[in-house]
């Protein structure tokens, strides 16, 4: 099923205010919204729910911006604006007809654009039902590329204006998944917590889908979490029948070409028998995949409704003609819909369901095509998600500890990033899908929505930084550190540099700052002298084409320790003194091996490839043959004219053969080693568009692995795959484990699927799994771990090794909708170049939990820098601001993690004197991943905090849009047991000073008022 439709154009003007006040009336009759807004249906009958709806793609080939005022229609014809215009006119008309709408980074710009007047007016299609929100966030996220920390926020940023605007009337009760490329269960779980009754979906793997089909098991429950949470993270999920489309010859948009009803018997053309003798036939079939008498038809596509009329008059067609048929003995009976209608049917069948505890990766349409690419796909936008989402947290943060006021407009700086981060986690922006000036689009909102939040920080630092009365100097912040350029470092000679630190505990981290000096003094918030080293910039590096402009020569490396959830100065200046400590010395590995060792782990390199040998555990004894390549597999060509020609795309990976390419085995790998108190490094390069640095800091517990692949030649007319393949002897029996969006690990057997069995032509791509945080193996006694700092696709293809994607540069289009090949051109036209972090960990299994859950939330919870040009020395400084602050009067378990803090702006959801502010915690571990750090843990949040202490606490579902007391969800039957909701309450009180227990894998979410 191709994404792309066929396009043809039509806008509508908006009515006049003359035209809504005729309407209002029939708006504002009497009604409910919810399960009890639903139209009726009829028992013993097959009962069709047409859902009138339309998808909009936040981005895709268009911007956000051209999709909704209807821009560059010669790339598609949509224009969202249209849509809701044209649709809120038809419901004014019928109360008997329904819509409902999903993506709330459209909707909320067009609601902003309303008179108050119509505001009211579609409020009362609300509050009867007739409009309904389906999902709620900002977009419909992807599953496989984000984050849980992001999905929690896009959601929770989407049900807030929902909620503000029109109350319970506007929660939505289920979530709607139709267009995502394969489903996480870690999605499902979160969606379980936010309070959705189910979950619909449109694309499963098509054996998958035969399978289910055959077995009437195309719906059931689905378990988020079966080894933690348990059945309160159990949510009813169903497969839709045809993708997210109208049945084949029943779509009645402009861009469709299918056949109105013509239901004039005098007419040359009349089809209104065979039409509804077409629909009676679909029906059947349909019917025969599922357990109910009741089944849902999707009435709409994408940016379908630009002419809701067209759609409404052929349904309302459609309705009384089949429902006609009745009278002759049919039991077939239509109704205008919607999701949770339909949910709440299949939920008064009393069925017992069949469940689900696996996911639905990876995803294939068609024998060729495996949608296991986009795990990879555009790696630097990935990389700068990743990031912005880290600067984002840091941000709301701080305008919290610091109490910025509306005097401020921190809250209208942080609504820009989070709006620009709600974007990106829609399932073509972070999954790398979209054409490549919407790429550049995504890349400008969070360039923009970072700059809005450097303001925040400035303006927090300027409360929190004062004794007295003086302000601060400005910050300044450097966004190109990942290829050594930072203007406020190397164009000062002296200056500070204040690291927040965003973990609720105190964390110790490496700073590499580039600069253009040899020497440098560093003192510390105390006046301590702090122990740094000196290293040369390499060649690589200096040759990106990014950093044009840059002045450094060397990177300052130093360790820092930061308070939890605070800050701390350092005060750096060049020096004319040669210090002999700082030194580095850069050698050639010649012949004999060479090891870099520190307290805990040892690397050995072979003294003739200069590629990696072996690891060692220094503390456990841990040690394995560790060999690391880069290779690349050549994208399989093709028009995709046929199932044979598919090509590897955006989408799609697909490589010409199933064995990867080494680089030229002529060419001789250059290898250097540096060497210094501080840290280690082995400087490799494989090819001339492939390089890697290896380092081993003082006390660290893993290696890092600093790649750059790029630029990618296709002047041989050959699209590239890049892996890094990590070789290790362990015993692994087709086994791995990858992350679902950084939370649960899932076991992964190779050439296997839980549910069906697997038959594939593709033993690579059917292979691949999404990699979010890390991937490991094991043999039940030693642990090989590798961490990611992006979300890539990757594999255990033989036992013992583990293959990460790096980066595609391809020369087909897969034919899936973009119309374009995945070529990433770069800066200077010739090529993109990737770089990024592996970080590696070897431990017996025992210990490698505590190891890789640590790791992971430092990763993406890292430490933020930002610098002046102040002059002023360490002990001035002192004087008139704090050097060193944290805002928490004890560190949290280290167990514990606070996944969220921020001022909690708009109407409360109980009335409340003073600024209401979201916290969530969240037990980082599962069960058994540690004897000591699994179990249950507890803390009292009552004086947590140093600038303030609370009053109240309330808690409200994962979403932030409902008292948990308030959540009741739908039950469902499964063989072994019901579903149960009411596990996940247990009352907190200010009596026992607010204290929170936590379970495994648990986030808990309060609205907390100050004192």
């Amino acid at each position: 099923m191709n994404k792309l439709r066929v396009n043809k154009g039509f806008a509508m003007e908006r009515f006049s205010v003359l035209c809504i006040v005729i309407l209002i009336t029939g708006c504002q009759a009497a009604g409910k919204c919810g399960y009890e807004s639903c139209n009726p249906v009829k028992d013993g009958m097959i009962n069709v729910h047409l859902v009138p709806h339309t998808h909009d793609d936040v981005g895709w080939l268009k911007t956000v911006d051209q999709y909704y005022y209807g821009d560059k229609n010669h790339i598609q014809n949509a224009g969202v604006q249209y849509i809701l215009d044209s649709v809120i006119q038809q419901l004014f008309a019928d109360k008997n007809k329904r819509f409902i709408y999903v993506e709330v980074a459209f909707f909320a710009r067009w609601w902003r654009q309303q008179h108050d007047s119509m505001r009211h007016a579609v409020k009362g299609l609300v509050n009867q039902g007739r409009l309904e929100f389906i999902l709620g966030g900002w977009s419909m996220d992807d599953e496989a590329t984000t984050h849980y920390n992001a999905i929690i926020d896009e959601h929770s940023l989407g049900l807030e204006f929902l909620r503000q605007n029109f109350g319970d009337c506007g929660r939505p009760r289920v979530a709607w998944q139709i267009d995502p490329f394969g489903h996480s269960r870690e999605q499902a779980s979160l969606f379980a917590h936010m309070g959705y009754d189910g979950l619909f979906f449109g694309r499963v793997d098509y054996q998958d889908k035969f399978n289910r089909a055959i077995t009437k098991s195309m719906e059931m429950v689905w378990q988020g979490s079966p080894n933690n949470l348990g059945p309160s993270s159990d949510l009813f999920s169903g497969v839709l029948y045809h993708g997210y489309n109208p049945p084949p010859g029943f779509c009645w948009d402009t861009l469709c070409t299918d056949d109105p009803i013509m239901d004039d018997e005098d007419m040359e053309g009349y089809n209104a028998d065979q039409k509804t003798q077409d629909f009676l036939n679909y029906t059947k079939y349909q019917s025969m995949a599922y357990a109910t008498d009741h089944l849902m038809m999707t009435m709409g596509s994408d940016f379908n409704y630009q002419n809701a009329h067209m759609w409404f008059k052929n349904m309302d067609k459609l309705i009384s003609l089949v429902n006609a048929q009745q009278k002759k003995g049919s039991k077939v009976n239509l109704l205008y819909s919607t999701p949770s209608c339909y949910l709440y049917q299949l939920n008064r069948a009393n069925k017992t369901w069949p469940t689900k505890s696996d996911d639905f990766f990876p995803y294939a349409h068609l024998p060729h095509a495996y949608w296991s690419g986009f795990y990879t796909s555009r790696p630097t936008l990935k990389g700068y998600v990743r990031q912005t989402n880290n600067f984002l947290q840091v941000c709301k943060q701080l305008d919290a500890l610091a109490k910025l006021e509306d005097s401020d407009n921190s809250t209208l700086n942080i609504q820009v990033l989070k709006e620009a981060m709600g974007v990106a986690q829609h399932h073509d922006a972070v999954s790398g899908t979209e054409k490549q000036a919407v790429a550049y689009d995504y890349a400008m909102r969070l360039s923009r929505g970072n700059y809005e939040c450097q303001k925040v920080v400035n303006d927090a630092y300027k409360k929190l930084f004062p004794k007295q009365k003086e302000v601060p100097p400005n910050q300044m912040f450097c966004n190109l550190l990942n290829i050594s350029m930072c203007q406020a470092t190397e164009n000062n000679k002296q200056f500070t540099m204040t690291v927040y630190n965003p973990l609720g505990r105190a964390v110790s981290h490496w700073v590499r700052l580039p600069v253009i000096g040899k020497s440098y003094v560093i003192t510390d918030p105390n006046g301590k002298s702090v122990p740094s080293q000196v290293l040369p910039i390499s060649n690589v590096t200096k040759n990106i084409p990014e950093r044009k402009g840059s002045l450094a020569e060397n990177e300052l490396i130093f360790q820092v320790v930061l308070p939890p959830l605070g800050f701390s100065t350092f005060f750096i200046k060049m020096s004319q003194q040669s210090i002999k400590k700082q030194r580095s010395v850069v050698g050639q590995i010649d012949k004999a091996d060479i090891s870099i060792k520190n307290q805990h782990l040892s690397l050995m390199f072979d003294g003739n490839t200069g590629m990696l040998k072996s690891m060692k555990n220094l503390n456990s004894g841990a040690s394995i043959p560790l060999q690391q390549t880069f290779q690349y597999y050549i994208g399989h060509p093709g028009n995709s004219s046929v199932k044979r020609f598919q090509a590897s795309g955006a989408y799609v990976f697909r490589p010409l053969t199933s064995a990867s390419l080494d680089f030229q085995p002529t060419l001789k790998k250059k290898t250097l080693y540096v060497q210094g108190q501080l840290v280690q490094e082995i400087w490799q390069q494989f090819s001339p568009w492939v390089s890697q640095v290896v380092r081993l800091y003082d006390q660290a517990k893993y290696a890092e692995l600093e790649w750059t692949v790029g630029p990618i030649p296709v002047s041989d007319g050959k699209g590239k795959e890049v892996i890094t393949k990590y070789s290790t002897g362990l015993q692994t029996n087709g086994v791995f484990y990858t992350d679902a969006n950084g939370r649960e690990i899932l076991k992964r057997v190779r050439n296997h699927r839980a549910t069906w069995e697997l038959k594939t032509s593709e033993p690579v791509a059917a292979n691949y799994y999404p990699i979010n945080s890390r991937v490991y193996i094991n043999d039940n006694k030693t642990q090989f771990t590798v961490m990611t700092d992006r979300s890539q696709g990757g594999s255990s293809l033989q036992d013992g090794n583990i293959e990460v994607m790096l980066h595609r540069r391809l020369l087909y289009d897969d034919n899936l909708g973009v119309g374009e090949a995945l070529n990433e051109t770069g800066a200077d036209g010739k090529g993109l170049i990737a770089r990024g972090k592996h970080y590696l960990l070897l431990d017996t299994v025992q210990n490698s939990g505590a190891l890789h859950r640590e790791m992971g939330l430092r990763l993406y919870m890292a430490p933020s820098l930002s610098f002046t040009n102040s002059q002023m020395k360490q002990q001035e400084w002192s004087q008139k601001f704090y050097s060193n602050w944290s805002g928490l009067k004890s560190p949290l378990p280290d167990n514990v993690h606070m996944l969220t803090l921020e001022q909690w702006g708009g109407p409360t959801i109980r009335p409340s004197a003073t600024q209401p502010f979201l916290v969530r915690f969240e037990h980082i571990y599962e069960k058994g991943e540690n004897s000591a750090l699994s179990k249950p843990v507890k803390f009292l949040a009552k004086d947590l905090f140093v600038p303030f202490s609370i009053k109240t606490m309330e808690e409200l579902t994962l979403g932030a849009n409902l008292p948990l007391a308030d959540l009741k969800r739908l039950q469902w039957k499964t063989k072994d047991y019901t579903t149960d909701s009411e596990a996940m309450r247990r009352p907190i009180q200010a009596a026992d000073n607010f204290t929170v227990i936590l379970n495994p894998m648990e986030i808990r979410t309060f609205q907390v008022t100050l004192n």
